[in-house]
């Protein structure tokens, strides 16, 4: 399929039509209306600094279900030391800030530019992106990011400064989101360490249909600082 170009208009094309590795349309914008029709339609933005935006719809999709979740014997350890401090949507600004300056192998530099910083923190303020925060005495080690739609989670990045912080986050988000009714974590694209803690890779098109339910739900938005507990 041809690679779509955005205008100024508020459209994509459909998840189907995306090229063989997912991308399926560049340019635009990430201005709030553009960034949650994207993720209604399954497709996120994914570019380095100085590139055009670009936006993918992978297939397969790696995605998080809270049954599937894999928390091995040595974490329920640490977890039970309580060597850690959970919370949400305390330091958003920090967290992502750290998701942009930790190393990823094989990535020269960050994906998180100024502009995708600035139009998450954003979708933040208006009570759509939301943070996990791990502390460990009372400095920030680990967390991560992403958006809150309906029943559907939409992890864009974590990081981890302590051994086994960012493991902490994801199995404290997804308990959370359990207990909400959630239907999982979209984690995008896969990686060993998602694989560990049990995300999997599923068809776009069943992942479609976990979306479009999902978003059938009304968003939990605002601050979720003061109905989390650790």
């Amino acid at each position: 399929m041809p690679l779509f170009l955005l205008t100024d208009d508020l459209f994509f094309p459909a998840p189907q039509d995306s090229m063989p590795d997912g991308l399926i349309a560049v340019g635009g914008d990430l201005s709030e209306a553009r960034l949650l029709l994207a993720y209604e339609n399954g497709i996120f933005p994914w570019f380095n600094a100085g590139d055009p935006i670009l936006w993918w719809s992978p297939n397969p999709r790696c995605f998080l279900f809270h049954e599937a979740l894999k928390v091995s014997k040595s974490m329920r350890n640490v977890m039970n030391r309580g060597h850690f401090t959970v919370t949400m949507d305390c330091a958003f600004d920090e967290v992502i800030r750290a998701c942009g300056d930790i190393p990823r192998k094989d990535q020269d530099g960050s994906w998180i530019t100024d502009e995708m910083l600035n139009a998450y923190i954003n979708l933040h303020e208006i009570g759509i992106a939301h943070s996990v925060e791990v502390w460990q005495n009372q400095e920030l080690v680990g967390g991560l990011y992403g958006l809150s739609m309906g029943k559907i989670f939409f992890g864009e990045s974590m990081f981890s400064k302590a051994s086994n912080s960012s493991k902490m986050a994801l199995i404290s988000l997804s308990r959370f989101l359990s207990e909400k009714g959630f239907s999982g974590i979209d984690c995008q694209v896969m990686n060993e360490h998602l694989r560990s803690m049990g995300a999997e890779d599923i068809p776009r098109n069943q992942y479609l249909e976990i979306l479009e339910k999902s978003l059938n739900h009304p968003t939990l938005k605002g601050s979720w600082s003061d109905i989390y507990e650790q």
